[in-house]
């Protein structure tokens, strides 16, 4: 039994490509957005010879804050512990005041799985390291 590769080469040569475009328009319009969005962002400046030590630094100065204590809420908060203590009582609204030195000189390890905040303070700051917030009204 022989091949007919002539029919086959007639068949292939008399038909039309079919082609969907649809897949080809969702792609250049993906595309087109992409470059939209990203053609009107604004560079961000990044030399730090341009920022001041406070804006580049994360931690509170005096310059943004001069409060002794500072809030650290956690959303379902039901345990605080310092140096093995449980300070729970000082829990309000699911936030606690920490002491300045402990968040510079201790360590505060936050669980948001457990709800729990293990604090390791100086031992000069124990009976100061954390408070109950102080909620003000308007």
């Amino acid at each position: 039994m022989a091949i007919d590769t002539q029919r086959f080469k007639n068949k292939i040569e008399h038909k039309k490509p079919n082609i969907n475009l649809v897949p080809l328009l969702d792609v250049i319009f993906t595309i087109m957005i992409f470059l939209l969005v990203m053609l009107s962002q604004h560079p961000v400046d990044t030399n730090p010879e341009n920022y001041t030590a406070e804006q580049i630094s994360a931690k509170p100065t005096t310059a943004t804050g001069d409060s002794e204590y500072y809030l650290i809420p956690l959303n379902g908060l039901k345990k605080v512990t310092v140096n093995g203590v449980d300070h729970s009582s000082d829990i309000r609204s699911g936030s606690i005041a920490v002491h300045t030195r402990v968040m510079d000189e201790g360590q505060i390890m936050i669980d948001s799985s457990t709800g729990t905040i293990t604090i390791t303070s100086p031992e000069d700051l124990v009976d100061v390291a954390v408070k109950p917030p102080v909620m003000e009204s308007n």
